[in-house]
């Protein structure tokens, strides 16, 4: 890798945080280049510190320690994700014999320099105990890959030279932080220490000096392991098996039914569900259909850093049944055998640490399936892509060790102190979540009004929503109108028609690649027709049944089978119409198109209650929707209305209004808040009908 240090980029930095210190905001700048390679490291891993001296309140000169917020991402940081820090009283503590994590981070708190601001980087003693100005960390891969092996320390300094310092590993911390220290200060020419299984810090009078320092060390790995496994192949095939390009098909399939088989119930009562993200670039597919597969998902992680992000092992699963029931009795069987070892590890360290501990959730985050890759899990998107770019790196480092020489995992006793560390746990944020954290809703008519509405709402409450509609335009306006709210993240948009079985087939099987499966369906999807019966188009009446019953039926029919694969129940919500109860003239196909459509609700209720799905109904009335997602319904049908009644738009909206029991404007989060009631379960509920509509009397469900 090359040095990206650029003077005119370095300058640029310094010009746009002009409030901050000179050496801080240099500090911001090689801080993020750090964290734009992935080599170096992932998702809120390393940390960074500088020493400055500032003026206080009362204008005295004061030695500050600005180091990382922990957890933060070090690609994205900005100078308030430094906490500054007591740098004198820092180093007195280097003068006790031992001193607790929690002793250690109540000092933290008690003596900030700045304040709000997060957490400092558990590592903090570290940069402080060190005298240089500027110090980076990473959990560089070709470190690793030198580190975690037999005889790995030797090969540290065969590759990296005199100036490199290399400790056994220790867990982060105040001994840590007096061992890094001590091995400086016996050796002044130092410019780097290497912390086996833990990465490589480096450190200059500069912020390029300490970066480029970070960059030549890691290069210098890197040759020596290219050196030694050139031409030699990653991976062994393993007889008799080669990537079935019709294996891509099933990605569906598993996903769901994974998601399915680590879903669980958490204290208190809340069921949690897993999202899901899929890797399947050629060096995962053929590690999956290698000799190495078993042994790469038993080794652990490459550095205990990773643990609370992947757990320290994978699943692996050596084929995918052709039959639905054949998948789903191998995972659930995989998935105990883990389970169980998992309770072991729990049981065996917490006894040997004497500590009185609570068991995490033993449920695995990464699969390893032949032929199709890797499938990580996370309560989040991101959790999930954060769990897949971990693993992915692990495997491909675990895999080039195991050509360099013999790689060794680190022991279990220090991936458990990790895991169950309450400094490391901080990171991943509390156990408190919105209550549709980890659901994954589908909404059908998604590029129109009510299907904005209800998609907000569902994105409020902590799902992620993906959106359908075959008019692309509107999808994606409204696609764009959410994402800007709630983050694209959140968000898929596909394009389907629910007149055709087949295509919505389609588009579930493209969803649950994406997102692992679906938790809520909501056939929103509608279309409407003006016209008495006598001049009512056979053909208009037949697209109308086609989009408005056939949709729906379509919609429940294609979800089915993901119900049954994921096997943890869900929700159908069909957005029905206040016509139903009562309907009107000139609104026939439309009416009778919703009638069908909400009786088939009620039979989906009846049958997929014993799969523990429940199919519900909304019946709204006029929503009109808003200047900037408008309904597309009274685009249609309102000029028509507001001829009749001598009515321009808003006093048509204002007639609506007024015709209502509560005078109520029906808004379409009022909507989406009805969906939300119905698929957090709060009710033992199905196969109802609930009116959002201000009150109409003739339409009260009967």
């Amino acid at each position: 890798m090359d040095s990206l240090y650029r003077e005119e980029d370095a300058k640029a930095f310094v010009a746009s945080y002009a409030a901050y210190p000179r050496d801080l905001a240099l500090r911001v700048y090689t801080s993020r280049l750090i964290g734009a390679n992935r080599a170096l490291v992932l998702h809120g891993g390393g940390n960074t510190s500088v020493k400055e001296g500032v003026k206080n309140i009362v204008g005295e000169e004061q030695e500050v320690l600005y180091v990382k917020g922990s957890g933060l991402d070090l690609a994205e940081i900005e100078p308030k994700g430094f906490v500054g820090l007591d740098l004198p009283f820092l180093r007195k503590l280097r003068n006790l014999e031992s001193l607790s994590d929690e002793e250690m981070e109540a000092q933290f708190h008690l003596h900030r320099a700045t304040w709000p601001s997060p957490n400092p980087s558990v590592e903090a003693l570290l940069h402080a105990f060190l005298q240089s100005k500027f110090i980076d960390h990473t959990h560089a891969d070709s470190i690793l890959i030198l580190t975690n092996q037999k005889g790995g320390e030797a090969w540290v300094r065969e590759a990296l030279g005199p100036k490199v310092a290399v400790l056994p590993y220790a867990a982060p911390g105040f001994h840590l932080a007096r061992a890094v220290a001590e091995a400086c200060e016996k050796e002044a020419e130092i410019e780097a220490v290497v912390v086996s299984g833990h990465g490589i810090f480096t450190f200059g009078e500069d912020a390029r000096s300490s970066y480029e320092r970070m960059i030549h060390y890691v290069n210098s790995a890197e040759s020596f392991i290219q050196k030694r496994t050139q031409g030699k192949p990653l991976t062994t095939p393993r007889p008799g098996r080669a990537s079935d390009q019709s294996l891509a098909r099933s990605v569906a399939r598993v996903t769901q039914t994974l998601r399915g088989a680590c879903a669980h119930t958490i204290p208190g009562g809340r069921s949690c569900r897993f999202l899901s993200e899929v890797r399947n670039t050629p060096e995962l597919v053929d590690a999956s259909l290698s000799r190495e597969a078993e042994a790469l998902c038993a080794s652990g992680v490459l550095t205990p850093d990773h643990v609370t992000r992947t757990k320290n092992r994978m699943v692996y699963l050596q084929e995918v049944p052709d039959t639905d029931e054949g998948l789903k009795e191998m995972v659930m069987r995989e998935v105990e055998v883990f389970k169980e070892d998992y309770h072991r590890y729990f049981q065996v360290h917490a006894k040997a640490k004497g500590a009185d501990l609570e068991e995490l959730d033993p449920y695995p985050r990464v699969f390893l399936v032949a032929g199709l890759g890797v499938v990580a899990l996370g309560l989040s998107r991101k959790a999930a892509r954060i769990a897949a770019d971990i693993s992915e790196q692990n495997m491909l480092s675990k895999l080039r060790a195991g050509v360099l020489g013999e790689y060794v995992p680190l022991r279990e006793a220090h991936i458990f102190d990790v895991e169950y560390w309450s400094l490391q746990q901080r990171k991943l944020g509390g156990s408190s979540f919105p209550p549709l954290q980890g659901r994954a809703a589908v909404v059908t008519g998604g590029g129109g009004a009510i299907g904005y509405g209800i998609a907000d709402r569902l994105l409020a409450a902590g799902a992620v929503v993906a959106l359908g509609d075959i008019d692309e335009p509107s999808l994606n306006k409204v696609f764009s109108v959410l994402a800007e709210k709630y983050g694209e993240d959140r968000l898929e948009a596909v394009c389907f028609d629910v007149t055709d079985l087949q295509s919505v087939e389609r588009a579930f099987e493209d969803i649950s690649r994406r997102l692992g499966g679906m938790d809520i369906v909501v056939p929103n999807a509608g279309s409407a027709h003006v016209a008495k019966i006598a001049d009512l188009d056979p053909a208009k009446l037949d697209h109308t049944m086609a989009v408005n019953l056939k949709g729906t039926f379509n919609t429940i029919k294609a979800s089915i089978p993901v119900f049954k694969r994921q096997g943890t129940g869900g929700n159908i919500v069909v957005i029905s119409s206040k016509n139903v109860f009562d309907p009107g003239a000139a609104f026939g196909a439309y009416s009778a198109s919703k009638a069908g459509a909400h009786q088939m609700a009620k039979i989906a209720a009846i049958e997929l209650a014993e799969m523990g799905v429940r199919v519900n109904m909304i019946n709204p009335d006029a929503v009109f929707g808003d200047e900037k997602i408008p309904s597309k319904l009274w685009e249609l049908v309102g000029p028509d209305r507001m001829k009749s009644r001598g009515l321009d738009y808003e006093g048509l909206k204002e007639y609506y209004r007024n015709r209502n029991l509560l005078k109520a404007q029906v808004l379409a989060e009022h909507v989406g808040n009805a969906v939300v009631f119905f698929a957090t379960d709060q009710t033992p509920t199905t196969g109802a009908a609930l009116p959002v509509d201000g009150g109409i009397p003739a339409a009260f469900p009967r």
